[in-house]
C-alpha cells in the first residue's frame, strides 16, 4: 500500500473504505491520519464508527469520548456514544446521550433516528413516533425513515396512519420495494387479502432478491388457500436462503393442506433439522403424522414441542385431542384448560373443551365454552354446528336450528352443518326439507355415510322407492365397512329393521352403540356399585324399577299405564323412573299415582347422579323400556346400578350390550334357534311379551252388539256397532240373536289346543235403527235410544 501524506486524500480514502465495509483498511488509514492530526474530531468520529462496526465497543466509546473532550458540543460524538450504550443494553445512558445530541444540534436527523430506535427498545412507542416525526420535519424525503415510522405505527395498531406513511414513501421513491411489502402487511392486517397479494407481488417484482417479501407473499397466499402460488413463493424464498427453517415449516403447512402428507412430513423434518428447537414445526409434524395414523409418533412430537415450549398452546390443544380419543378424558380436560390458561382467547380449545364437557354430561358448562369460542371467533362455523348439537341434546330445537343455519351462512359448503340441519327437520317431521338438506350435504361431501343413511331413512318415510335396490345395496355396504373398521355405524339400531340387514349386522350395530355408552360412562370414573344380595333390606319384597322416557302421551304408556298398579304389593315394590318431564296428560298421572314410587330423573341430567339415585333405592331388577328409541339414557344401565337389568316392551331388538342381562320376549317373537342373535338371555313369557291396556282404557268394548237395520236390506257387517258397559236397555227393545264366526287359521287366532278359533257376538234388530243410521250419515254427535245416549265418537280422550 503506497504512503499517502495528504490529509484530505487520506480522509477521503478512509471514508470510502468505511462505506465499502473494508473496516480494517479504513482503521489503518484513520490511525495514520490521527497520528498526524490528534485533535481532528472528524477522524475521532470515524474511528468510533469503525470500531462500532467491528463490535469493538470499548474502543468505539474511547474515541467518542476523545472527540467530546476535544469538542464538548459535538452532537455526533454523543450520538455515537449512545450507540455503544444501546448495544450494551444500557438504555438509560443511551437515551441521555441521544437527547443531549439533539439538544446540541436540533436539526441532527441521525440523532433523532437513533433516539427513536432506543425509545422503541425502551418501550416508549409514542416518544419514538415523535422522534421519527421530528426527523421527517427536517427532511420529508427520507423515505426509509418514513417507512420505519410506518412500521412503528403498524405495531401500535394505527394502521391507517401506517398506510399513509408507506404511501408517502412510495410517492417519494416509487421503486422502494420495502415500502410496497410493508404496505402489503397493512392490507393483510386489515383483511384486504387481494390488495396484500398485489403489493407483495409488486415488492418482489422490484427486488427479485427480497426474501421477506416472498415469505409474506407465501403466507398471504396460503391464507387465501391459493396453494400452488404459495408453494412457488416459498420455493423462491428458499432459493435465496435454503436454510431458512421457518420457510420450510410454512411450505410444509401448504403441502399438508394440499393433502401431500408424506411431502409435508419430509419438509417439517427438514425445518427441524435446520432448527432443532422449533416447537411449531414439531407440533405441525405431529399433525401430519396423526393424519397418517401414526398416533404414537404424533404424541411424541407434541411432547417434544412442549418440552421446548411448555406453554405452546397449539401442542397442548392437539395433545388433548389425542388423549380424548384414547379415552383419557381427565388428561384431555387438563390439557385444554392449560391451553386456555396460556391463551384465554383460544377459540378452538374452548370448542374442544365444550365437546368433552358435553360428553361428560356437563351440558351447561359446555354451552358456556361454545359461546366463548363464538365470542372470540364470530365466524367459527364448527363451533356453531357443535353448539347446535348440544342445544339439540338439551331439547332446544329452535336454538339448534339457528346454530346450524348460522354455520351454513358462514360456511355454505359446510356439509356437516347441512346434515345436522337435515336431522332437525327430520326429527320435526319436516321430511321434504330434511331430504333437501341431506342431498345438499351429499353433494358437498359425496362420501358422507351419516347423511346417506339418514337420507335413505327419510325416503322410506315418504315412500320414495326410486333406485331402492341400489340404495339398499350401498347402505348395506356402508354398514359392513363401518363394522369391519370398528366404527360407529351410520344406521341407528332402531332403524335396522327397515333395511335388508342380517341378524349379525343388527346385533353388531346395537353392540357399537352399547359400547359408545360404556365409553361415555368411563369418563365418570365411577367405581362399581354394591348391589343388594337378597330381599332383607326391602322387607322381603322384590324391588322392580321401570325406566322410560315415555311415561306420558306415548304408545308405550298407552300399552302399559296400568301395569305399575297391578303388581302384588305384598311381594313386589314398584319404582318408575321418568326420563322426561310431566306432559300433563292422564297417562302420566295414572302411572305416577299407581306406582308405589315415581321419580322424575329428567331433573337429574347427570347420568352418574341419576344412577346413584337408582342404586340408592336398592333396585333388584331394572327394566329398560326405551332401548334405542328417542329419549333413552342407556348410560344409566351401562353404569349397572342394579344387579339384574332387563329389556322389555319399548324396543323390539337386542341391545347388544354386555350390561343388559335379559330380554323379556316370547317363543314366537324370538325363536330359540335365533338365541345367538341376542346379547341378552331370553326370558320367555308364556304367551306374548306384548301387552295392551285396552281392557282398562275401554271396558265398554267388552260388550258388543251389531245393529241390523229393519228390513235387512241395508244391513252390512259391522256397519253400526254399539259398545257399552251395560247394553241391557238396548236389548230390551230389540230382537237379539247370537252369531258365531270362525276365524282364519293362524298362530294368533287358533285356540291353545290348535283348533280353529271363533268369535261370538250379538246382533240386534231395532225398530229405531234408522235413528242410528241418520246419526252416522249426518255427523250428529249423539242420539238417544231408550234413555241410553249413543255417541258417534270412535275414541276416548285421555
Amino acid at each position: 500500500m503506497s504512503h499517502i501524506s495528504d490529509s484530505s486524500g487520506l480522509a477521503e480514502l478512509a471514508h470510502a473504505e468505511y462505506q465499502a465495509g473494508d473496516y480494517e483498511s479504513a482503521e489503518q488509514h484513520c490511525m495514520q491520519l490521527w497520528r498526524q492530526e490528534p485533535d481532528n474530531t472528524g477522524v475521532l468520529l470515524l474511528l468510533s464508527s469503525i470500531h462500532f462496526q467491528q463490535r469493538k465497543l470499548d474502543r468505539s466509546a474511547y474515541f467518542s469520548q476523545l472527540a467530546i473532550k476535544q469538542n464538548p458540543l459535538l452532537a455526533e460524538a454523543y450520538s455515537n456514544l449512545g450507540n455503544v450504550y444501546k448495544e450494551c443494553g444500557q438504555l438509560r445512558e443511551a437515551l441521555q446521550n441521544y437527547r443531549y445530541a439533539v439538544r446540541l444540534k436540533p436539526d441532527f436527523i441521525d440523532g433523532y433516528i437513533n433516539l427513536a430506535a432506543a425509545l422503541v427498545a425502551a418501550g416508549d412507542m409514542e416518544q419514538a413516533v415523535q422522534a421519527y416525526v421530528t426527523a421527517l420535519q427536517y427532511n420529508p424525503d427520507l423515505y426509509c425513515v418514513r417507512s420505519d415510522l410506518g412500521n412503528l405505527l403498524k405495531a401500535l395498531g394505527r394502521l391507517d396512519e401506517a398506510k399513509a406513511c408507506y404511501l408517502k414513501a412510495i410517492e417519494t421513491q416509487s421503486n422502494f420495494a420495502v415500502a410496497w411489502s410493508n404496505l402489503g402487511c397493512v392490507f393483510h392486517a386489515q383483511g384486504e387479502i387481494w390488495l396484500a397479494i398485489h403489493h407483495f407481488e409488486k415488492a418482489v417484482a422490484l427486488d427479485a432478491n427480497f426474501m421477506d417479501a416472498y415469505i409474506n407473499l407465501g403466507n398471504v397466499l396460503k391464507e387465501a388457500r391459493i396453494f400452488d402460488r404459495a408453494v412457488t413463493a416459498y420455493l423462491r424464498a428458499l432459493a435465496l436462503n435454503p436454510n431458512h427453517a421457518v420457510v420450510h415449516g410454512n411450505l410444509a403447512c401448504v403441502y399438508y393442506e394440499q393433502g401431500l402428507i408424506d411431502l409435508a412430513v419430509d419438509t417439517y423434518r427438514k425445518a427441524i433439522e435446520l432448527q432443532p428447537n422449533f416447537p411449531d414445526a414439531y407440533c405441525n409434524l405431529a399433525n401430519a403424522l396423526k393424519e397418517k395414523g401414526q398416533v404414537q409418533e404424533a404424541e411424541d412430537c407434541y411432547n417434544t414441542a412442549l418440552t421446548l415450549a411448555p406453554n405452546h398452546s397449539d401442542s397442548l390443544n392437539n395433545l388433548a385431542n389425542i388423549k380424548r380419543e384414547q379415552g383419557n378424558t381427565e388428561e384431555a380436560v387438563r390439557l385444554y384448560l392449560k391451553a386456555l390458561d396460556v391463551f384465554p382467547e383460544f377459540a378452538v380449545a374452548h370448542s374442544n373443551l365444550a365437546s368433552v364437557l358435553q360428553q361428560q354430561g356437563k351440558l351447561h358448562e359446555a354451552l358456556l365454552h361454545y359461546k366463548e369460542a363464538i365470542r372470540i371467533s364470530p365466524s367459527f362455523a364448527d363451533a356453531y354446528s357443535n353448539m347446535g348439537n348440544l342445544l339439540k341434546e338439551m331439547q332446544d330445537v329452535q336454538g339448534a336450528m339457528k346454530c346450524y343455519q348460522r354455520a351454513i351462512q358462514i360456511k355454505p359448503a359446510f356439509a356437516d352443518a347441512h346434515s345436522n340441519l337435515a336431522s332437525i327437520h327430520k326429527d320435526s317431521g319436516n321430511i321434504p326439507e330434511a331430504v333437501q338438506s341431506y342431498r345438499t350435504a351429499l353433494k358437498l361431501k359425496p362420501e358422507f355415510p351419516d347423511a346417506y343413511c339418514n337420507l335413505a331413512h327419510c325416503l322410506q318415510f315418504v315412500c320414495d322407492w326410486t333406485d331402492y335396490g341400489e340404495r339398499m345395496k350401498k347402505l348395506v355396504q356402508i354398514v359392513d365397512d363401518q363394522l369391519e373398521k370398528n366404527r360407529l355405524p351410520s344406521v341407528h339400531p332402531h332403524h335396522t329393521m327397515l333395511y335388508p340387514l342380517t341378524h349379525e349386522q343388527r346385533k353388531g350395530i346395537a353392540a357399537k352403540h352399547a359400547n359408545l355408552c360404556l365409553e361415555k360412562i368411563n369418563i365418570l370414573h365411577k367405581p362399581p356399585y354394591d348391589h343388594p344380595k337378597d330381599l332383607s333390606a326391602s322387607g322381603g319384597r322384590l324391588r322392580i324399577g321401570y325406566v322410560s322416557s315415555d311415561f306420558g302421551n306415548h304408545p308405550t304408556s298407552h300399552l302399559m299405564q296400568s301395569v305399575p298398579g297391578m303388581h302384588d304389593k305384598d311381594s313386589v315394590e314398584i319404582f318408575c323412573y321418568a326420563l322426561t318431564p310431566d306432559d300433563g296428560t292422564n297417562f302420566r298421572a295414572k302411572v305416577s299415582s299407581e306406582a308405589e314410587h315415581f321419580v322424575d330423573l329428567s331433573q337429574i341430567p347427570c347420568n352418574g347422579k341419576a344412577a346413584d339415585r337408582i342404586n340408592a333405592d336398592g333396585i333388584h331388577i331394572l327394566v329398560n323400556m326405551n332401548g334405542y328409541t328417542k329419549g333413552a339414557r342407556n348410560e344409566l344401565f351401562a353404569l349397572k346400578p342394579a344387579p339384574v337389568q332387563v329389556m322389555w316392551l319399548g324396543y323390539p331388538g337386542t341391545s347388544g350390550a354386555s350390561y343388559m342381562d335379559y330380554i323379556i320376549t316370547d317363543g314366537f317373537t324370538s325363536p330359540v334357534e335365533f338365541e345367538a342373535q341376542y346379547s341378552e338371555h331370553l326370558a320367555f313369557m308364556p304367551d306374548s311379551f306384548f301387552i295392551g291396556d285396552h281392557m282398562q282404557m275401554f271396558p265398554h268394548l267388552m260388550q258388543k252388539i251389531v245393529v241390523k237395520l229393519q228390513g235387512g236390506d241395508e244391513f252390512r257387517e259391522n256397519c253400526i256397532v254399539l259398545n257399552a258397559c251395560d247394553l241391557d236397555p238396548i236389548r230390551e227393545i230389540g230382537n237379539v240373536e247370537t252369531i258365531t264366526v270362525q276365524c282364519a287359521p293362524g298362530p294368533t287366532t287358533d285356540e291353545a289346543d290348535g283348533s280353529p278359533g271363533s268369535v261370538t257376538y250379538e246382533m240386534i234388530t231395532l225398530q229405531v235403527g234408522q235413528v242410528l243410521q241418520q246419526m252416522m250419515e249426518t255427523g250428529v254427535a249423539h242420539a238417544s235410544i231408550n234413555d241410553v245416549v249413543i255417541q258417534s265418537g270412535v275414541t276416548t280422550q285421555q
